[in-house]
């Protein structure tokens, strides 16, 4: 890559990075505030996880045609602007309603398709890949990262510490956008594309496995962290402040999974058996915590499977999706994709929320092994129906 893709890629990534940690923060702690939030339930407590999800889904697409009309930069100023609102909503809530406002809120900032889609306009056909890659590293880190600090941060700072820290990294992410992301060489002034166009975006058959993976893999992630902090509390008898012991413990582990996959794809040209396997992985982690004695030692293997194929796919996704689609429609594209992820945000968290509200914990596993299982059978099935284009 060239000095300036170099540039482009690190400063969004940080700027993706610094968008995403928030929400990530709150994933392995919200399920343990329920008594601090009046009228909270189970299922309540789900929908304020994945709520954020739903408006994400609602709005990525708009965002994405809005920069493909008027420009990236000003589109993910105005998302993340919006972000801060809701993370104020959010901090300053004592009702389960009021952080399901919030977190709604917080979610109509959809800018991810934006990100994604000027990153594509700083970098090479030659270079985009590895651009892509490595903001889906830095969606992956920021993940691993949040699972260690939401929790140690939780019990210095509390719920709405966590929240008030969102708000600042939104600040810092829009310095970081306007005064180093470099501007793309022309101003990004495309007409609205025509409705064949979106449909041909929306009914591309490799686009569609793609968000299909994305759908899914974030409503199994979302639906197991309803009941997995609960989990691990209750069988290690942990005080709260050594929680992040764990994730620290499974997301180092993951990346011995992770990593190699990463590499080896590249190098041997095997990304489709890597992503199947991937699937696979997620779908062993799923059985083994729906139908093995959990312990708290099963629990961290099963999580460092599950992690080691989830996060190689939060890294591969993204760049298969900017290699299918076209300039033009770029941004519309990664709109869907990543409205697909955020429908899969909201549904986990809801469907998570209820069948541990109605059937307990292990119904919530069984639920996201099924999910599994239809997701590789269909990944199957288009692969020998639809073969890659490269």
């Amino acid at each position: 890559m060239s000095a300036a893709e170099l540039k482009a890629a690190i400063s969004l990534s940080l700027v993706f990075f610094l968008r995403m940690m928030p929400l990530f923060m709150v994933l392995p702690v919200l399920a343990l505030t329920g008594e601090s939030y009046d009228n909270a339930t189970p299922l309540l407590l789900g929908l304020a996880l994945g709520v954020y999800g739903l408006t994400q889904a609602c709005l990525q697409i708009p965002f994405g045609m809005m920069s493909d009309r008027w420009g990236r930069k000003p589109i993910i100023t105005l998302g993340l602007f919006i972000f801060i609102l809701g993370s104020l909503l959010a901090a300053s809530s004592d009702s389960i309603y009021g952080l399901i406002a919030g977190r709604a809120l917080q979610g109509a900032g959809a800018v991810a398709a934006a990100i994604m889609a000027l990153a594509a306009d700083l970098t090479t056909a030659q270079h985009r890949t590895k651009a892509m890659a490595l903001i889906g590293i830095s969606i992956g880190g920021a993940f691993s990262l949040a699972f260690i600090l939401g929790p140690l941060l939780f019990y210095h700072i509390g719920i709405n510490g966590l929240f008030y820290l969102g708000v600042c990294m939104a600040i810092l992410a829009i310095a970081i956008l306007w005064s180093i992301v470099p501007k793309p060489d022309r101003l990004q002034t495309n007409p609205p594309i025509s409705l064949n166009k979106f449909k041909l975006v929306l009914f591309d058959k490799h686009l569609i496995r793609l968000n299909f993976s994305i759908f899914s893999s974030h409503l199994i992630l979302m639906a197991n962290f309803v009941v997995i902090p609960v989990a691990i509390r209750d069988l290690q008898k942990l005080t709260f402040s050594a929680d992040w012991q764990i994730y620290l413990i499974v997301i180092f582990a993951s990346l011995l999974i992770m990593v190699p996959f990463i590499i080896l794809s590249a190098r041997l040209n095997k990304e489709r058996l890597f992503y199947i396997f991937s699937i696979l992985l997620i779908m062993i982690s799923q059985a083994g915590l729906a139908f093995s004695p959990l312990h708290i030692n099963s629990i961290i293997i099963f999580l460092v499977v599950f992690f080691g194929g989830f996060n190689y796919l939060e890294a591969f996704l993204p760049s298969e999706v900017s290699k299918t689609s076209i300039r033009e429609t770029k941004g519309t594209a990664l709109g869907v994709y990543s409205s697909s992820q955020f429908i899969g945000i909201f549904i986990g968290g809801v469907a998570g929320g209820f069948f541990h509200q109605q059937y307990g914990a292990s119904s919530v596993y069984l639920f996201c092994l099924v999910i599994s299982l239809i997701w590789f059978s269909f990944t199957i099935f288009s692969f020998k129906r639809n073969p890659p284009k490269n």
